[in-house]
């Protein structure tokens, strides 16, 4: 007799913030929602080289709520691991995806070589987690599905993805599996944002999986933000230095090209040098082109302001600006500091006072951006340990993840009670604190499970 039992394996973002994986156990079928990679500390960064506690050639399909490293950076180690079935996502998430994957593979290849000529890994020879290669075999899994339409993966089992905000192409996924509606948040965009439209709210959930990045915390309006980027352009740029910030290079960088470009426009900036340094942002740009319906600028908007910025894709040209010290802005990935290239600039560019590094996104702990947050004034970069002495500043405002007002109100509209509410991809305070807030505000009690715990939905 067939059980109606469903497993539901823990296996990233679960009393952590990175490394999103919940694996979908039916039965007769499993199911992963999203496949990250875990970022920050050492012991969860050492999990991405172990296989994970679960028989990956069993998995029949994975499902991606939306193209950030943290919940797609996995796949090309899963497949490498066995993995044969599709991989469904929007099509914005899938060539998001296809950047992300093919920039870090990249970065990978480029940081082993460099490792290894200069001696600096404990690993002889330093070997990437994942090369071209083998996002080249990635790839062709992919299935790309349009949004908020139902699609039958299996017998009894289908979903949807539901515009979220966050980024371009960015779900929640509703799974409905033999009538029991499982609703996975992904992460969930902001109500007002300057380029992204408020993210659509789920109506039945019967278990809930809601992310709590920004649990106990709210964020200022992204227009507060504004003339405080302001202040600290004039402000870094009257004293002869330079502002970088490290940015995600999907959405947050485009999203402070916009806004860099247009306090230019209203000459409320001084007129300097304006670089974005990420092969990986350019092609996000190209990509905000052909996606017009995810977002809210005009085409013409997008051609202007590109026309303002250099765009950097060599890494030639990035190992020249990172010596030239005349006042710029710089936009480079990764947001957190985890790679990519800021360390570029940083090496070069971190005992200089006068210049200022300005977060605008969440720092995972034990990331180099947490780090320096928490006045580290010493940074790692290429085995090298470099005097940190710029300036450093933090703009909550402008971040892509939901507050903890706005991921109340995306529950609002579930109409019923849900059976089941697991809290994910969140540090133990920020869980707690939402824990907290869904009791008080709906009386619906919520778990914070942890990695690699296994729950039984009956």
């Amino acid at each position: 007799m067939k059980s109606n039992k469903i497993n539901i394996h823990f296996l990233g973002a679960a009393g952590t913030v990175t490394g999103s994986k919940y694996l979908v156990d039916t039965g007769d079928r499993k199911i992963l929602i999203d496949c990250g990679l875990f970022q920050g500390l050492k012991e969860l960064r050492l999990k991405n080289w172990e296989y994970p506690p679960v028989n990956v050639v069993d998995i029949d399909a994975v499902l991606l709520t939306h193209g950030h490293m943290d919940h797609t950076g996995y796949l090309p180690r899963l497949v490498k691991q066995g993995f044969n079935g599709p991989i469904y996502g929007t099509n914005p998430t899938l060539d998001i995806a296809k950047i992300i994957l093919n920039d870090s593979a990249k970065i990978q290849e480029q940081e082993a070589e460099r490792a290894n000529k200069e001696g600096y890994s404990k690993h002889n020879p330093a070997e990437p987690l994942y090369d071209l290669k083998d996002v080249e075999k990635t790839i062709p899994h992919f299935k790309g599905i349009p949004q908020s339409q139902w699609i039958q993966l299996f017998d009894g089992i289908r979903a949807r993805f539901q515009y979220n905000g966050h980024i371009l192409g960015a779900t929640s996924i509703d799974l409905d599996v033999h009538g029991k509606r499982f609703v996975f948040s992904g992460d969930i965009g902001r109500t007002n944002d300057l380029l992204l439209y408020p993210p659509l709210k789920p109506k039945k959930a019967d278990v809930l999986f809601i992310e709590s990045t920004y649990g106990g915390r709210f964020h200022p309006d992204e227009v507060e933000a504004i003339p405080q980027i302001e202040k600290l352009v004039n402000d870094t740029i009257n004293r002869g230095g330079s502002l970088f910030i490290p940015s995600f290079s999907v959405e947050r960088a485009q999203l402070m090209m916009l806004i860099f470009w247009r306090l230019l426009k209203e000459n409320k900036i001084p007129k300097v040098q304006m670089i974005m340094d990420s092969p990986m942002g350019a092609n996000v740009l190209e990509l905000f082109h052909r996606t017009r319906d995810w977002h809210k600028l005009e085409e013409h908007e997008c051609d202007e302001m590109c026309s303002y910025f250099t765009v950097v894709s060599s890494y030639r040209e990035t190992m020249e600006l990172r010596t030239d010290n005349k006042p710029k802005i710089v936009i480079a990935g990764s947001g957190m500091l985890t790679g990519g290239r800021m360390l570029n600039y940083l090496e070069t560019q971190a005992q200089n006072p006068n210049n200022t590094l300005l977060f605008v996104g969440y720092q995972a702990e034990g990331t180099r951006g947490r780090k320096l947050l928490e006045g580290e004034k010493e940074l790692k970069v290429y085995g090298k340990w470099v005097p940190f002495k710029m300036q450093v500043a933090e703009i909550e405002g402008l971040s892509a993840h939901a507050d903890h007002a706005e991921l109340m109100d995306w529950m609002d509209n579930i109409k019923n009670k849900p059976e089941r509410i697991f809290i994910v991809h969140g540090e133990k305070e920020s869980a707690e604190a939402l824990q907290k807030g869904i009791k008080e505000t709906y009386g619906w009690d919520a778990e914070i499970p942890q990695l690699y715990t296994i729950e039984v939905i009956e």
